[in-house]
């Protein structure tokens, strides 16, 4: 069962930042006459899961092969230090969400994104059926558990008026949601509930993005550093993810059964229950399956003004212009066949 955890980037991402030699190096990334597949590493956020469901696709399905790549996906879980492993050379990709981009920018990680899989994010506050709420702003007279300092707490904290709530750490398990009616906590819309549910329980998923707060999920990232010295190679990356997550949210069950081979404790009915549920936060009225990956730089700034205003990072610290880049998807795109174009706008 997961554990989200949602600590600051601390300290250590400063002191990181000028130590050591990378161990990842691209090799002639650029060079037309290398034969042999480029390795790479991609440092997962968490344990293997259906977030993750289009990298292990672009993995089972060939879409890191065909473009000459071979990828070591390495799982993340309690804590894993994404931003600092990609920020310092260690690992040249790896999987975040937006709001930690902006935070490790604010403390100088050199982190840009790439694509976003999930346009919406997928956290929400999981209540009780019974409790009869139905709104975040109704949350009241209940234990709350989230991550102690997250920005979604924090976001919560200037935006709810969380009257009698009383706020606790999140254990990582619907453990004690399971036998407490008056108790509520954080939780990914297509993970905690399904196993709430499978367990007897009673969840109603009460969505934080409804609040404004909706930071890009699944982000492919890299350093301007990778950019710069290898762009063919990062292409490479974004093209053959971007693939991997149009074939899983078509056809995940091939998928589903490496991400539990790798991951034992997601079950093929959660992964497929998390696939199921990932589609409409891919694709959207604004964002199709074509043009999967997607960002604006509208929703970087409001991201960025959001953090801002919760004191998380110092107003006019961070641009978010520089969060991220488009060059890598317009050039998918505008590489893309007809025939690739049809069959991903299915």
């Amino acid at each position: 069962m997961r554990k989200r955890t949602f600590c600051l980037i601390g300290c250590a991402l400063v002191a990181l930042a000028g130590c050591g030699d990378s161990t990842e190096t691209a090799g002639d990334a650029n060079s037309a006459e290398s034969q042999e597949p480029i390795k790479v590493s991609l440092a997962l956020n968490w344990f293997p899961e259906a977030e993750h469901g289009g990298f292990y696709a672009a993995d089972v399905h060939g879409h890191f092969a065909d473009a000459g790549l071979d990828v070591t996906i390495v799982p993340g879980g309690p804590g894993a230090p994404v931003l600092q492993e990609v920020a310092t050379g260690k690992v040249m990709f790896g999987v975040s969400t937006a709001e930690r981009v902006l935070l490790g920018r604010a403390q100088g990680a050199d982190v840009v994104a790439l694509m976003a899989a999930l346009q919406d994010s997928p956290r929400c506050i999981m209540v009780h059926e019974k409790s009869g709420i139905r709104k975040l702003k109704d949350l009241r007279g209940l234990t709350l558990a989230v991550g102690t300092g997250s920005p979604t707490a924090e976001f919560l904290k200037t935006q709810l008026p969380l009257e009698d709530v009383e706020i606790v750490p999140y254990s990582g398990n619907v453990a004690e949601f399971l036998i407490n009616e008056n108790f509520a906590q954080q939780a990914y819309v297509f993970s905690e509930p399904f196993v709430a549910e499978k367990n007897g329980g009673d969840p109603h998923c009460l969505m934080i993005s409804e609040l404004g707060f909706n930071p890009y999920t699944s982000l492919l990232i890299t350093t301007s550093e990778a950019i710069a010295e290898h762009p063919e190679l990062v292409q490479k990356m974004v093209t053959a993810s971007v693939r991997g997550w149009q074939a899983y949210l078509e056809t995940p069950v091939e998928t589903n059964r490496d991400i539990n081979r790798q991951n034992p404790e997601m079950d093929l009915d959660i992964l497929a229950f998390g696939a199921e549920s990932m589609r409409e936060l891919c694709v959207n009225e604004s964002t199709s399956k074509s043009k999967l990956g997607r960002m604006t730089l509208d929703r970087w700034r409001t991201l960025t003004e959001q953090l801002e205003a919760t004191g998380l990072i110092d107003q006019g610290v961070v641009e978010p212009q520089a969060a991220f880049t488009l060059q890598f998807l317009d050039r998918h795109e505008d590489d893309a066949s007809p025939v690739d174009t049809a069959a991903s706008a299915k």
